[in-house]
C-alpha cells in the first residue's frame, strides 16, 4: 500500500510530470491535493470518509475522479481533460500514467489564469458588464438545456431542512460566540423553511428543480473566452438538486459580499428572460438567507479545526455573510418590509 505522503511527495517533484513543468505549486485543501504545474492541475482526492462522501477505496475515487470529469464538462468542457491513473512501477517507484499497478487516480485539468476568475477580477475591478452577460449566457443555456428533477426533487427541501440545521449547531456553538443578532437571523430562515415548504413544493410540480452546479461562487468561474465553470460537486447528487434561481442568486450574493451588487440582478434579469417562472420575493429571500447563513458556517467551521488555519480570516469574513443574510431576510420576518 501506498500511503498518500508518499503520494503527494511525488506529485509535488517537477520530475513527475515528465518535463512538462518547472515548478509544481502543492494546495491541500480539506478534500484533496491539487497540484497546479506551468500549464495543467493535478487532482488528488484524500482517501476519507464523511457523512455525505466516501473516498476511502482506490475503486470509490476512480468513481467520483470520474464523476468530476463528467459533471464538470457541462460548464468547463476545455479545462476538464482526462482522469490519470497514479501508478507503482515494478522498480517500486511511482509514475502519472505508464504501466504498474495502480495505486490512485487524479483529474488531470487545464490551468486557468486565476487573474481571470471572477473573484479576483471584482477584486482588480476588472469585470464589466459584458462579462457579466457572457457568463449568464453560458448560465441560462445550462439549465435551460437540464431535464426537470421531479422524483427527486424533494432532496432541495431535505437540503434546507438538514443543512440548516447544522448551520445553526455552529453558529450557536460556544466556541464561535455569536450573539442575538445571528440567532434572530437563523430563526427567520427557520420559519422560512416551514412557511415556504407549499412554495417549494409548487417549484418541484412545475419541474423547476434540476440537476444544478452544487457550488457555484466567484472563485469557480473563469472569464476566459467562452467562460469556464468549475468544482461542480461531484460527491453528492443530492447537493446538485437545485432551483436554478436559488444557484444564480448565490451566485449574486457572492459577488455583493466582494462589492459587487450589480452583477446579481443582471445575472437574474437573463435568467429570467430565458427560464421565465421566477420565484416570489419571500422564497428569493428565504434562498439568499440559507445559502448566506451556510456559507458563514463554512467560515466559523474553520475555527473549529485544529490547527486553525489563517485564524484572523474567517470570522470577519462570516460576519459579512450573517450582515447579508440578515437584510435579505427582512421579509421572512415581516412580509410587508420588503
Amino acid at each position: 500500500m501506498v500511503e498518500l505522503a508518499e503520494k503527494v511527495r511525488f506529485l509535488n517533484d517537477p520530475a513527475a510530470y515528465a518535463g512538462a513543468t518547472h515548478v509544481v505549486e502543492a494546495k491541500e485543501t480539506h478534500m484533496s491535493w491539487v497540484f497546479l504545474t506551468d500549464r495543467r492541475v493535478y487532482k488528488l482526492k484524500k482517501p476519507l470518509r464523511r457523512p455525505f462522501l466516501d473516498f476511502t477505496s482506490i475503486d470509490s475515487r476512480r468513481h467520483f475522479c470520474e464523476e468530476e470529469l463528467r459533471l464538470n464538462r457541462r460548464l468547463a468542457p476545455s479545462t476538464y481533460l482526462s482522469v490519470v491513473p497514479l501508478r507503482k512501477k515494478s522498480s517500486g517507484g511511482l509514475c502519472l500514467g505508464g504501466s504498474g499497478d495502480v495505486v490512485d487516480w487524479l483529474v488531470e485539468m487545464e490551468r486557468l489564469p486565476q487573474h481571470d476568475m471572477l473573484d479576483a477580477r471584482i477584486e482588480a475591478r476588472g469585470v464589466a458588464p459584458g462579462d457579466v452577460s457572457r457568463i449568464a449566457s453560458l448560465l441560462t443555456g445550462f439549465y435551460a438545456a437540464l431535464p426537470p428533477q421531479l422524483a427527486d426533487g424533494g432532496a432541495a427541501i431535505e437540503h434546507f431542512v438538514v443543512e440548516h440545521a447544522v448551520t445553526r449547531a455552529i453558529l450557536e456553538h460556544e466556541d464561535i460566540g455569536l450573539g442575538d443578532r445571528t440567532r434572530r437571523v437563523l430563526d427567520r430562515v427557520e420559519a422560512g423553511i416551514v412557511s415556504l415548504r407549499p412554495a417549494l413544493e409548487r417549484r418541484i410540480a412545475e419541474g423547476r428543480i434540476v440537476e444544478g452546479h452544487g457550488d457555484l461562487r466567484p472563485e469557480h468561474v473563469c472569464l476566459t473566452h467562452p467562460p469556464q465553470v468549475i468544482d461542480c460537486l461531484e460527491f453528492s447528487r443530492a447537493l446538485r438538486m437545485v432551483d436554478p434561481y436559488d444557484e444564480v442568486n448565490h451566485l449574486g450574493l457572492e459577488c455583493d459580499v466582494l462589492g459587487a451588487g450589480w452583477i446579481r440582478p443582471m445575472l437574474l434579469e437573463a435568467l429570467e428572460t430565458r427560464l421565465g417562472g421566477r420565484p416570489e420575493p419571500r422564497l428569493m429571500a428565504l434562498y439568499g438567507g440559507f445559502r448566506m447563513l451556510l456559507r458563514a458556517r463554512l467560515c466559523l467551521a474553520h475555527l473549529l479545526d485544529v490547527p486553525v488555519r489563517k485564524p484572523g480570516k474567517w470570522r470577519p469574513l462570516a460576519m459579512s455573510y450573517i450582515a447579508v443574510a440578515e437584510r435579505e431576510t427582512v421579509s421572512l420576518e415581516n412580509p410587508a418590509g420588503r
